[in-house]
């Protein structure tokens, strides 16, 4: 028996999907908070001390955080090369606006302290916030463009075409579904975020923090409920049509795939799925009233559980469609015909296994050595080596 036959090759494409929404729930928990903790900054600290207190309840993790986002285009990259073929290519621009931000967020933790300049000083705290609130708001709109269906086709080659130039095909992910998407992903982040500053910080920081977390948090909620309407009444949802073979070859021109009813439909389907939403919908609400109450640990833990909620419920309504086309349906890389071979998801599942527990046990040792509050006392005694 050759070794990777010891698992199917349908089983090894449900458990990297499965890990594939693990790693943006990952990417969303750690990334998520330090993003939008910038994207807080010149509306949660008034002064120059304040401001530093805000980046250092982040300096010491951000860079580890960003671990999460290599993994999952990693992740994509060898497990489904369909997908990120198919992504890559019509939403270029916005890949392109979001590494921007990334690169402009390092160079502004950096560059701030430079100079004793409050001019200075505050053009890279707004461009710490632009660069922490952008890429949460272009997530959700890729997502939301997801769900909608984007307008590609394959070739005979499997190559991926879309109509129009760059600027045409950026312009067409803006439609209002997918602004409604990122308007939920940048509120529910900036929920995170200031549970994390309720958490980390203390005083006004921590006072602003939570009154501006808990209305994004309002707004993260409507807009999510919001978002489900639309989707059961005004979304065609996608579906397979015949019969489905889940072990066949990776290729999305084998399968037929029709358009039409709705994609809330899979809740009839599979009710056990809506655990996911219930879980967005309660975790957002005790989130928020946690900040209200002035909560530190349970509020971070149910913003936490809002966030997995929210991104389980986008993978699950989904399943098993990666990325629908609009233009051509019977085009749409699903679970069953987008992966990598057999054997190669076998020997990333194994790597996987030995490196994923050790850089989950490291990055619980790193926020365990460095826990506790960041205090304008101690970033005052601490002056020279901290942001």
């Amino acid at each position: 028996m050759i070794l990777h036959d010891l698992i199917e090759f349908e089983t090894l494409r449900v458990i990297w999907s499965a890990l594939l929404g693990l790693l943006l729930i990952g990417f969303g928990l750690t990334d998520g908070f330090d993003m939008d903790v910038g994207a807080l900054l010149p509306f949660v600290a008034r002064t120059e001390l304040e401001r530093r207190v805000v980046i250092n309840t982040v300096g010491p993790v951000w860079e580890g955080n960003q671990v999460w986002f290599i993994l999952g285009g990693g992740a994509i990259f060898a497990a489904w090369p369909p997908l990120y073929a198919v992504s890559f290519s019509g939403f270029y621009l916005a890949m392109f606006v979001i590494l921007a931000a990334f690169i402009v967020r390092p160079v502004a933790f950096k560059y701030r302290s430079k100079r004793d300049s409050a001019s200075w000083r505050s053009g890279w705290d707004w461009a710490l916030c632009a660069s922490g609130a952008i890429p949460a708001l272009f997530f959700g709109v890729a997502v939301g463009n997801v769900l909608f269906g984007v307008p590609f086709h394959l070739n005979d080659m499997l190559m991926p075409r879309y109509d129009g130039s760059v600027l045409t095909k950026f312009a067409g992910l803006l439609r209002p579904f997918a602004l409604l998407a990122g308007v939920v992903s940048l509120a529910m982040l900036l929920t995170h975020g200031a549970a994390w500053l309720s958490l980390k910080a203390e005083g006004p920081v921590a006072r602003r923090a939570r009154r501006i977390g808990s209305g994004a948090g309002l707004v993260a909620m409507a807009g999510y409920a919001l978002a489900g309407f639309w989707l059961a009444t005004g979304i065609p949802g996608f579906a397979l049509v015949g019969e489905v073979v889940t072990d066949g070859p990776s290729n999305p021109l084998y399968s037929q795939v029709s358009q039409g009813g709705s994609w809330l439909s899979a809740y009839a389907a599979r009710p056990w799925i809506a655990v996911a939403p219930l879980m967005g919908f309660v975790g957002m609400a005790l989130a928020i009233r946690g900040l209200r109450a002035g909560r530190e640990h349970s509020t971070l833990l149910w913003s936490k559980l809002g966030i997995t909620g929210v991104i389980s419920s986008v993978g699950l309504t989904m399943f098993p469609f990666i990325l629908p086309s609009t233009v051509d349906p019977n085009a749409s890389p699903t679970v069953w015909d987008a992966s990598s071979s057999h054997q190669t998801l076998f020997i990333m599942l194994v790597c996987t296994a030995i490196l994923l527990p050790l850089i989950l046990a490291y990055t619980a040792w790193v926020y365990r050595v460095l826990w506790g509050k960041v205090t304008a006392a101690n970033v005052t005694a601490n002056a020279d080596s901290l942001y």
